[in-house]
């Protein structure tokens, strides 16, 4: 039996899309939220498959969120082995700070959906499935590229929107996981200055959603399925 753990940074950014491609290749799921009471004790490098969750909070934030200091250390060793780890938004955001690379606020907000533009790498890796489609983006922090590691997709606002290291790590800053789960509600509402600050609006966010959510959690499902199967 294949585990997966789900470390949750916020109630409303779970897995949402993923959960499929991830159950279908035989991983048994797990979840354990920031706040729960046994987080500080857990064992990273137990799973099969960490999977790093978004947040609306910032990696450099650690005297308000102690234990990202925490995490960071743990996540740490458990890239340094080599274990199985996806990060999505934050958890991106994470793994780039867990491998000494500085994470900053951006110089905008990044809300809504749109493409990212894959670079060579990018267009044969399990990304191919994500190019041209419209993902959600819902970010205003960025971060320096790690060391050691292959950049596959960006954005004009954001050059550093995916990368991974060999067929082990995988990072993304978007949201490919997003697009159907009722959850993207939750956003919007804890959102408003947020979105406002973006230039968009509930109104169009929604919008967008309808358009475009079931073909966004489609291609992720792909890319997911594929980097899955190369493990």
């Amino acid at each position: 039996m294949k585990t997966g753990l789900i470390i949750r940074h916020t109630p409303f950014e779970g897995i949402a899309g993923f959960r499929e491609p991830i159950e279908a290749a035989g991983y048994v799921l797990d979840r354990v939220d920031v706040t729960d009471p046994g987080f500080s004790g857990l064992d990273f490098n137990a799973p099969d498959l960490l999977l790093m969750m978004g947040g609306p909070m910032g990696v450099y934030e650690r005297e308000a969120h102690p234990w990202i200091a925490h995490e960071l250390e743990r996540l740490a060793e458990r890239i340094e082995r080599g274990l199985p780890t996806l990060g999505v938004c934050l958890g991106a955001q994470m793994i780039a700070a867990a491998m000494g690379a500085e994470v900053r606020p951006g110089a905008v907000k990044e809300i809504g959906f749109s493409p990212v533009t894959l670079n060579d790498p990018g267009a044969v890796s399990p990304l191919r499935h994500v190019a041209e489609v419209p993902m959600l983006h819902w970010h205003g922090d960025t971060f320096d590229l790690p060391e050691r590691v292959e950049l596959l997709a960006s954005t004009p606002a954001y050059p550093h929107q995916a990368f991974r290291r060999g067929p082990e790590l995988l990072a993304l800053q978007f949201h490919a996981e997003m697009g159907e789960d009722p959850r993207f509600e939750a956003w919007i509402e804890n959102g408003p200055a947020f979105i406002a600050e973006a230039g968009t609006s509930p109104e169009r966010l929604r919008d967008e959603h309808n358009a475009h959510g079931a073909a966004a959690v489609a291609a992720g499902q792909a890319m997911i399925g594929e980097w899955l199967r190369g493990l």
